[in-house]
């Protein structure tokens, strides 16, 4: 499949491009203060975006970011802090302590520039009164098994911490705070990306309480009478605490998508976007986007190919087996199995931040000969799906996407080709 896996890998890489902070950051600084700069934040773009800062910030410049480990890049007068995604661990909670101290104290004459990416979340650990790292971690480990999606598992995080849920804005005032977010969640909430450290939360300690319920956690003792207690309780919309704050959306999945369509357009495919909202069970997706693509290869569908199906969003993988392979390597394995082998449909699907949940892959490649070139190798796919091995399945054959952090992170990116002719270099 050489011809379209070229197109389908430069679609990815067009969708990761259209998100890089060396182009998003600069467009959106504010202007320079009376008093200090000082640049704090976290997530999987974290490092990279201060190194855009420093590049073209004129005045004086200090801080702390938290970036996953393998996403550090060197910057000179920020300080980069390597930590654990997506279970928490000491070296993000020392960070997290530390940037609540820098915050700390301020005035009204400083600025804050708070960087927030995906990843945010686990990176900037810092549990509440009463909590320690281990229930942070607990917690951590039941919501990724969980199928839980993004909303919510950052809703119960917000409630746990002392830090997110607009906390550290809170801290931080009375200084002004800029927050430069790219946004990894469907829908672009600054409140849920990272669990929104400067944004006001809408949710309630008794919606958190409710996803406990609902995803049937066993959360420690301690965790659940935090959440039971009004110390519970997040910063709200209308906090004077957070009256100067602005949380700026600078990079999108929906801004990746249509970069991506544009490459594909130019290329000579007709596009259809489903959207940067997808979310679900990543093998349910998957059968829904086979219908799409299918209907399309044989002419059911209002879309005529040659074409090209994008989506983004995030998926959700409930853990059944015992296999290795993150949300978007299983959506692949589900998508190969749902076309059937249909001798005219290619696609990729890959986490734009390079990583596919904890391994080392982006995501995984589907070619009309995946399933033939599995029995000849003697792997069952339907039983590499049951075990939630893809990323073995992928493995052996090749197909896996590997790029590397790529230091943004705008979610999920999935492209689906419908063609049977050669596609040339552009």
């Amino acid at each position: 499949m050489s011809d379209h896996r070229t197109l389908l890998e430069s679609l990815f890489r067009e969708a990761i491009a259209a998100a890089d902070p060396k182009l998003c950051v600069p467009p959106h600084l504010p202007e320079v203060p009376d008093g200090r700069t000082l640049v704090v934040g976290a997530g999987k773009a974290s490092a990279a975006m201060a190194k855009a800062v420093e590049a073209h910030w004129p005045g004086e410049l200090s801080g702390l970011v938290i970036t996953r480990y393998g996403h550090g890049v060197d910057c000179e007068r920020i300080e980069i802090v390597e930590a654990a995604h997506p279970v928490p661990d000491d070296a993000g909670l020392q960070a997290a302590r530390r940037i609540a101290e820098l915050v700390s104290g301020l005035g009204a004459d400083d600025l804050v520039i708070c960087l927030v990416s995906g990843g945010g979340s686990a990176l900037l650990t810092a549990p509440a009164d009463g909590l320690s790292l281990e229930d942070k971690r607990e917690v951590n480990r039941q919501l990724l098994a969980s199928g839980a999606p993004i909303s919510e598992m950052n809703c119960l995080r917000k409630h746990l911490s002392s830090l997110k849920g607009g906390r550290l804005a809170a801290a931080a005032y009375p200084a002004r705070v800029v927050s430069l977010i790219i946004s990894d969640v469907p829908g672009d909430d600054p409140s849920v990306v990272a669990s929104g450290p400067t944004a006001p939360d809408p949710t309630t300690r008794h919606d958190a309480l409710a996803i406990v319920e609902k995803r049937r956690l066993t959360l420690p003792g301690a965790v659940l009478r935090f959440l039971e207690s009004p110390e519970a309780e997040t910063p709200k919309p209308g906090d004077e605490r957070l009256a100067r704050v602005e949380n700026r959306m600078i990079a999108t999945p929906a801004q990746s998508l249509s970069a991506a369509g544009a490459l594909a357009g130019h290329a000579g495919y007709a596009v259809l976007d489903l959207g940067d909202r997808v979310e679900g069970e990543a093998r349910e997706v998957a059968r829904d986007h086979a219908e799409v693509a299918l209907a399309i290869a044989e002419g059911r569908h209002e879309v005529h190919g040659p074409a090209v199906v994008l989506s983004g969003g995030e998926t959700t993988v409930t853990m059944h087996g015992g296999g290795r392979g993150g949300r978007n390597a299983e959506y692949a394995l589900a998508l190969a199995l749902a076309l059937g082998e249909h001798p005219r449909v290619w696609a990729v699907a890959g986490d734009t931040d390079g990583i596919d949940g904890s391994e080392d892959n982006a995501g995984a490649l589907v070619a009309p000969d995946t399933l033939a070139r599995a029995r000849t190798a003697g792997i069952d796919a339907a039983a590499r799906l049951a075990d939630n091995d893809a990323y073995g399945f992928f493995a052996a054959l090749g197909d896996l996407v590997v790029t590397g952090p790529t230091l943004t992170n705008v979610n999920d990116f999935r492209a689906i080709l419908i063609d049977a002719r050669p596609w040339s270099r552009l």
